[in-house]
Formats: structure tokens, C-alpha cells, sequence
């Protein structure tokens, strides 16, 4: 199966607050209370900030099959804020082809040093690429609490372009 990325278009905002809608309350559904689910993404209708949101981050839509399967973003200091699949691609290369992506923008920029806070979905994910727990973390999301990791990844010191 072929996954491809592309970047963000203000036209992708729906689709991709459904598959964050979709993600959490099917997805995550084995590692979080429904009450949990609903706290954390209470509502299915999109809120007016979604595609601004979107388009400050740097985000970049995977796309199989003719469909949007999933979509991830960075900002340009390294801090992954958002990565969805849709649950139906879970575990079919769209969260490591996205990674990729964001990985290697990255590398290109010299950063040396990656950050999020992922979900107990998404902390094994990032654990296979070599990502370590910086903290064990409780959130609150509407009056309920989740935990999260605080996780980092080191790339290695910045290109020395001096001769």
C-alpha cells in the first residue's frame, strides 16, 4: 500500500478534525474511559479556530487509497503538537510515513533536539523511533484527568558549517 504526504490545505480542515474526532473516540477508545474520550474531544462539530490551528503548525496530510488517512504537525522549534490517524490506517505505515516527514524537516533545519507530550496511544509509537519519557504527566481535560508523556528525541548536534 502506497501512503503519500502533502502539505495542509485550509480545505483539509474538516476532514482532519474528523479523523482527530475519530482517533480519539475509536482509536484510543482501549486506553481511556469514555468519560475520558468525551472530555478530551467533547464535541463532533469543528470549532471556528480548527483550520487557523491547522495552518500554523506545520502540518502535513497523509493520504492513501484516494482518502485523507491521517495528518501530523510540528512546529519549527521540533515540538510535534498533533498526530491522528484515522482508525481504520492504524498500524498501516500512515504514522511512520508522516514521521518521516516531520523527521527529516527536522534533521534539515539543524535541530537537534524533538519534543511532545503524547497519549498512551502514541507513546509506543514514538518509543519505536527512539523517543525517551522525560515525565509522566496528568492533564486535566474538562474535568477529567489523562496521562500523558512528556517525551523528547536527541538528533545529534546541528551541521558545523565552518571550515
Amino acid at each position: 500500500m502506497s501512503v503519500s504526504t502533502r502539505t495542509y490545505h485550509r480545505g483539509d480542515a474538516e476532514t482532519l478534525f474528523e479523523i482527530f474526532v475519530e482517533a480519539i473516540h475509536d482509536g484510543a477508545s482501549a486506553h481511556y474511559t469514555d468519560a475520558q474520550l468525551h472530555a478530551w474531544a467533547p464535541s463532533q462539530d469543528m470549532p471556528d479556530s480548527w483550520p487557523y490551528t491547522m495552518a500554523k503548525l506545520e502540518t502535513w496530510v497523509a493520504e492513501a487509497k484516494g482518502e485523507i488517512a491521517g495528518f501530523m504537525c510540528a512546529t519549527p522549534q521540533g515540538y510535534i503538537d498533533l498526530a491522528y490517524v484515522r482508525p481504520c490506517w492504524m498500524g498501516r505505515s500512515v504514522a511512520q510515513t508522516l514521521y518521516d516527514v516531520i523527521l527529516k524537516r527536522a534533521r534539515n533545519t539543524d535541530l537537534t533536539r524533538m519534543t511532545t507530550h503524547a497519549s498512551l496511544m502514541a507513546r509506543p509509537f514514538f518509543a519505536r523511533q527512539g523517543w525517551q519519557v522525560d515525565e509522566m504527566e496528568i492533564v486535566d481535560r474538562n474535568g477529567e484527568q489523562l496521562k500523558r508523556f512528556a517525551m523528547s528525541l536527541t538528533l545529534g548536534a546541528p551541521h558545523d558549517t565552518t571550515l
